[in-house]
């Protein structure tokens, strides 16, 4: 069940029909054209795309895997809770731009986590029409948040059943989304136990093969033969094969005993503890071929693919001017019957079609005839089709047919638009591998050879259930701004307009790095793909010698010898960086032809040295490995060129913040306590973790000042992060240290540091919490400037939040005052400050965190009763495990936690 829906366990099945059902449920709730379901995997972190409906999957493959702290709506979704809707492509620009980069597309969105009890399972998303604003799609968001409910609920009783197993670590179940338009054709239902040898159909299923229940055999045998007498066979075979947990990927291509086309779609449906059951559906298609037939008269091609880029129809101009037989068009992937479409322009065209209600226009060169037979698809270009062997979403799958994994109680089962074949227009001819009718006279003249190089035309008109494409010389177009415009092409013959998304996330991620190995790992993650490199190394500068910053691909202890080379150095990485020009090898030949003697990783490949220059700054050097030989065309090397200025600017500036976070922590340390005010019958305790996004530092502190014959508690927290929030929170820090140690009472501790803070002016404001305790007699006296309520905890266990009345955040109004409230400590009691960042989280009410935080405290247990104890430590360290352990900590935390010992009993004489 954890690995992919070809484990053959009976729960794997169900996991995957529960993950399809709320895919095709939640895209007819949202009005949706595609949706999908990621869940966790074993993996930490790592989130995978499980279910996808709607979509060619080998054509999305880059999202098929997403962190959870990933800068994403999904991971957004899954990590913190919360719904995520986005309307349309401006809003998702503006929340969401390394997203919006890779599908730059008109299109809504919906994105709803999937929680059962308190497990966040996975997120439940809906592609959508774009509207104006989110509260236009309320309606349908509320209905994808209860289909969201009842998924997490059913998730949880099926991990009650099977511990720890729901999860997704394989590829995603890909599958046609419910039909927009009723079927013309009619279809029948059977179910075969190959146990007992019975199989059933139903009243349909006689009526479409002309045999009443009164004459049917009731064997298996019997039926092949009605179904397809001439494909009987092969009928069998398959039905022994489904039995055996091996449904076919496809529909199986049939013809009827007078020639009528018949589509035959089989799947395992479990029933536990009994073995798998096959249950099918046939499909005998309506008046479509009539519509076909005209289709096929049309001067120009036309062609038409599903939603998960199989060709259902192609008329003989189509065939002709694609270069391939009819007979290889109809029943494949678009890219397996046609390879030379698997380049990253048309699937960034193929991907706005899918995604946006307009038509799409473009232009494409055709390869010469025998490179077209022979092209891989998209080889090297990083397309998403590139790692796949064959490029359809369904070659590959076995048991991972979307109906393979689906049980009898499946609601896809149920009804006709749960089939892959029901939820066709029924004139939609499909095919499995080798099922395709032989070639036709058509077929046979759309086989002629085509013009070799031409420029076709293409036109995607998106449908609810297909794209219909149409193909054409490129010389029968009229002129056209927009003709001009996609007619221009590269030497490569793809088009100048040609998608460089990954560079442009690129772009967009370096932004958001803000240290050196942040901003590595996203030219790791983002660049090599791109351009389909395996190696990277960086440099970066420092007293004339260049120090191996991160690396990846290379073999271990390698690159050790050029550790700290001095730009005298007559190396390719040195020189690439002091001559300022880019270095690009085709080969490894090519690289020790022209450095002799370099050592080397491997014997073939190809090399990039591209210096890493900022506004005439040298920063280091950037090496790019290729596992094989390649050549760099001009628009590689001028990306390139350009790509490597972006990285050597975000590494200066993370070079910086990393010097001013040196700086600021520096300061920070040398501005919170080294110790504590201590007194026999008080024991305290004290914790500060720093915020893991922005500057990483902040204005949080605590501290306990001896004040009198007692001793003052004090928690504070600066405006924002970095040096100026440190060094505010300094001042204040020992401004308030002063006035308690002249014993002042606690509201006129606030009201001067609140006169002094508005003196200095700094631009920052401040919260504080000061509480004046004596320890002997456990009388407090306390005051609060905007600061969350601190908690106290009975010796007997009950935890309340103390509701101190209190003035404005200090800094603001410099006439306000504070008012002091009286408490008392038991022997026993704990006492906890903390600051915002302890209880707050984005997307979330201040007020349930605090709610957390009280009951944590409450169940922290009595302190020990033995004198010197470090019990609090402990609490401490409990209180701040979660926060500790975060990736995601965007503010700094301080905590303060006191416990009142009881009096020694004097000691005897």
């Amino acid at each position: 069940m954890t690995g992919s829906v070809e484990d053959p366990d009976p729960t794997a099945g169900r996991l995957a029909a529960l993950l399809i059902d709320a895919s095709t449920e939640a895209i007819s709730a949202a009005g949706g054209h595609a949706g999908g379901v990621y869940l966790r995997s074993r993996t930490p972190g790592l989130l995978r795309l499980a279910a996808l409906s709607g979509l060619p999957g080998p054509l999305f493959r880059p999202w098929w895997r997403l962190h959870s702290d990933r800068p994403f709506p999904v991971a957004d979704a899954y990590r913190l809770g919360v719904q995520v809707v986005l309307p349309n492509a401006t809003e998702t620009m503006r929340r969401y731009p390394q997203f919006a980069a890779g599908l730059p597309f008109q299109f809504g969105s919906l994105y709803v986590p999937v929680v059962g009890g308190s497990t966040t399972y996975g997120v439940l998303t809906v592609l959508r029409p774009a509207v104006a604003d989110a509260a236009e799609v309320l309606p349908e968001h509320d209905r994808v948040v209860r289909l969201a409910q009842e998924l997490g609920a059913a998730l949880r009783g099926l991990e009650e059943a099977n511990p720890d197993q729901v999860a997704w670590d394989g590829e995603p179940v890909c599958l046609r989304p419910p039909t927009a338009s009723a079927s013309l054709g009619r279809a029948g239902r059977f179910a075969w136990d190959p146990e007992t040898a019975d199989i059933t159909l139903d009243e349909d299923l006689h009526t479409l093969l002309g045999v009443p229940p009164s004459e049917f055999p009731g064997t298996v045998e019997a039926f092949a033969e009605a179904v397809a007498p001439s494909d009987a066979h092969r009928i069998l075979a398959t039905l022994r094969d489904t039995a055996a947990g091996r449904p076919p990927a496809l529909p199986l291509y049939l013809r009827a005993e007078d020639g009528a086309l018949r589509l035959l779609d089989l799947w395992n449906a479990y029933e536990p503890p009994a073995a798998p059951a096959v249950r099918g559906v046939v499909v005998a298609p309506g008046p479509g071929p009539t519509a076909d037939s005209a289709a096929d008269l049309l001067p120009d091609g036309v062609f038409c693919v599903d939603r998960l880029g199989l060709v259902v129809y192609a008329n003989p101009r189509a065939a002709q001017l694609l270069g391939r037989p009819r007979a290889e068009l109809v029943g494949r992937d678009l890219w397996e019957a046609v390879p030379w479409l698997g380049r990253p322009d048309f699937e960034d065209h193929l991907r706005a079609a899918l995604l946006t209600p307009d038509p799409v226009h473009f232009h494409l060169v055709r390869p010469p005839a025998q490179e077209s037979e022979t092209r891989p698809a998209a080889q090297g270009t990083g397309s998403p089709l590139s790692a796949q062997g064959t490029g359809s979403p369904l070659a590959a799958q076995d048991a991972g047919s979307p109906l393979a994994a689906q049980d009898a109680g499946s609601p896809l089962a149920a009804r006709d638009a749960g089939s892959r074949l029901a939820t066709q227009d029924a004139g939609s001819p499909r095919s499995a591998q080798d099922t395709r009718p032989p070639p036709s006279a058509q077929d046979a003249e759309s086989a002629q050879p085509p013009y070799e190089g031409d420029l076709l035309a293409l036109s995607v008109h998106p449908g609810p259930d297909r794209l219909t494409c149409t193909v054409r010389p490129a010389s029968r177009v009229k002129d056209s701004p927009e003709g001009q415009e996609t007619a221009e092409l590269s030497e490569t013959g793809m088009s100048a307009l040609a998608p460089l998304y990954r560079p442009i996330a690129l772009a967009i991620a370096l932004t958001e790095a803000v240290t050196a190995r942040q901003v590595s790992a996203v030219v790791m993650r983002e660049l090599l793909p791109a351009f389909g490199g395996r190696r990277l190394a960086i440099y970066l500068l420092q007293e004339r010698h260049l120090y191996l910053e991160w690396e990846t691909g290379f073999p271990k202890g390698f690159l050790a010898p050029f550790e700290g080379v001095d730009l005298g150095t007559h190396l390719p990485g040195v020189e690439t960086l002091t001559t300022g020009r880019p270095l690009f090898f085709d080969s490894m030949e090519q690289l020790t032809a022209a450095y002799p003697g370099i050592p080397l990783d491997a014997t073939e490949g190809a090399r990039a040295f591209l210096p890493l220059i900022s506004s005439g700054r040298a920063v280091g050097s950037c090496i790019l490995g290729f596992d094989r030989p390649r050549s760099f065309s001009t628009e590689e090397r001028t990306v390139l060129t350009a790509l490597a200025g972006l990285i050597a600017h975000a590494m200066e500036k993370a070079q910086r913040y990393e010097s001013e976070t040196a700086l600021a922590r520096g300061l920070q340390q040398a501005l919170l306590p080294r110790r504590l005010a201590a007194h026999p019958q008080l024991e305290t305790t004290g914790r500060y973790l720093p915020g893991t996004a922005g500057m990483e530092v902040g204005g949080d502190w605590y501290d306990v000042v001896e004040s009198g014959d007692g001793l003052a508690l004090v928690i504070g927290d600066v405006q924002g992060h970095g040096v100026q929030a440190a060094a505010t929170m300094g001042q204040l820090r020992s401004a308030v240290r002063a006035f308690a140690l002249g014993d002042r009472p606690p509201d006129e501790v606030m009201s001067s540091t609140n006169h002094l803070l508005t003196d200095l002016d700094p631009g920052l404001f401040a919260s504080c919490c000061y509480i004046r305790l004596d320890p002997a007699t456990g009388v407090a006296r306390a005051a609060r400037a905007g600061h969350p309520p601190p908690l106290l905890r009975s010796p007997d266990g009950r935890t309340r939040v103390l509701d101190l009345p209190g003035g404005v955040v200090l800094g603001v109004d410099p006439r306000a005052r504070y008012p002091v409230t009286e408490l008392r400590m038991e022997p026993g009691a704990i006492l906890a400050l903390y600051t915002d960042g302890l209880v707050e989280r984005p997307g979330s009410d201040i007020d349930e965190g605090i709610t957390a935080l009280r009951v944590a405290l409450a169940k922290a247990g009595a302190p020990a009763a033995r004198p010197g104890g470090r019990f609090l430590a402990g609490v401490a360290d409990r209180l701040t495990a979660t926060a500790r352990h975060a990736l995601d900590r965007p503010d700094d935390i301080a905590l303060l936690l006191a416990t009142r010992r009881a009096a020694r009993p004097p000691e005897p004489h």
